[in-house]
């Protein structure tokens, strides 16, 4: 996942102690005085340079993230901000450089006392201009922490994701198909874990997923994030289950969750994104119109919901057949 490997990143004034006391040690390590001012000079300036565009640079370009996840994360962080605070580190970065490279010659051919007015001068230059990004650095610091532990959700891979109100057998069915090899991850802006299964279908590895506190109520219920967050959905999602129950002992009435998959069904086909209703527990009811009929708890063509699911995903690789075929 593309957030997860992110460094920490360091506080301003750590940043400068560290820069500092390294410098500290390398004009020590000096005989001659006026080489001990310069070699504190280079050590400093090196390191504030190197971690400020270390931040930087270990960020993915958000031009480049795939639409899932730069919603996802533009609802969690704000991107557009955390892209300015990126570029403001650089800036700061740059700067420590031109400073160093303008004070570098006032260290030649001179005298150690005044050799060591510069470094100091220096110095001080090269804390404000960190202390000047102090902020962005924290909420750089605050983004990675918030980003590192998404799920790893692979948009190259299709996706089926599954909807409904609570208890109308969602779980049951994502585990059932995957035979419990799903796991459980947790996005920020959800109570629930977010449960992440797969499957294996005609050598395709599918992706299945349900969204508890995102896709099982209706949108005037949801937060401007969770909003968001089903905006990332669309990105990802190839075809939408949406599981009901005719049988009511979910707890919601039918017409409220033929509501839900309607609104379900407007938001997805805007971007052609198939949406099946599969009518759960028809052992106990049918009583409602559905694309499929299944039972998860008698195992009655559950199969069925996930070849048709696959199909209407429509997914064609270009695999070689195998030795069998």
């Amino acid at each position: 996942m593309i957030f997860e490997s992110l460094p920490t990143t360091p506080r301003s004034d750590e940043l400068i102690d560290k820069a500092f006391s390294r410098a500290a040690r390398a004009g020590r390590a000096k005989q001659n005085k006026l080489e001990a001012q310069q070699s504190m000079l280079q050590t400093a300036s090196n390191i504030l340079s190197d971690n400020l565009e270390n931040v930087v640079v270990e960020w993915p370009d958000f031009e480049l993230v795939d639409p899932f996840y730069y919603e996802l994360a533009d609802a969690i962080v704000d991107v557009d901000e955390v892209r300015k605070s990126l570029s403001e580190i650089m800036w700061a970065s740059r700067q420590i450089d031109n400073l160093a490279r303008e004070y570098q010659p006032k260290l030649r051919k001179t005298d150690a006392d005044l050799a060591r007015k510069h470094r100091k001068q220096a110095f001080a230059r090269m804390a404000s201009v960190v202390e000047e990004v102090e902020d962005d650095l924290l909420r750089i610091g605050e983004a990675r922490d918030a980003l590192k532990g998404l799920p790893d959700i692979r948009p190259d891979e299709p996706a089926i994701v599954v909807a409904g109100y609570p208890n109308v057998g969602k779980s049951s069915f994502v585990n059932d198909v995957t035979r419990a090899s799903n796991e459980i991850a947790r996005y920020p802006f959800t109570t629930k874990g977010v449960q992440i299964g797969h499957f294996d279908r005609d050598r395709i590895r599918y992706q299945i997923i349900d969204t508890p506190g995102l896709l099982d109520r209706p949108e005037d219920e949801r937060n401007d994030i969770e909003r968001q967050a089903v905006s990332a959905l669309e990105h990802l999602a190839d075809a939408v289950i949406f599981v009901a129950d005719a049988s009511e002992e979910c707890g919601y009435p039918i017409e409220s969750q033929l509501e839900l998959r309607d609104a379900v069904k407007a938001r997805f086909e805007e971007r052609n994104i198939p949406v099946l209703t599969v009518c759960n527990k028809s052992d106990r009811s049918t009583d409602m119109e559905a694309d499929l009929y299944m039972s998860v708890e008698t195992g009655e063509n559950v199969d069925a919901v996930l070849a048709a699911a696959a199909d209407a995903v429509g997914f064609d690789p270009d695999i070689p057949p195998s030795r069998n075929e």
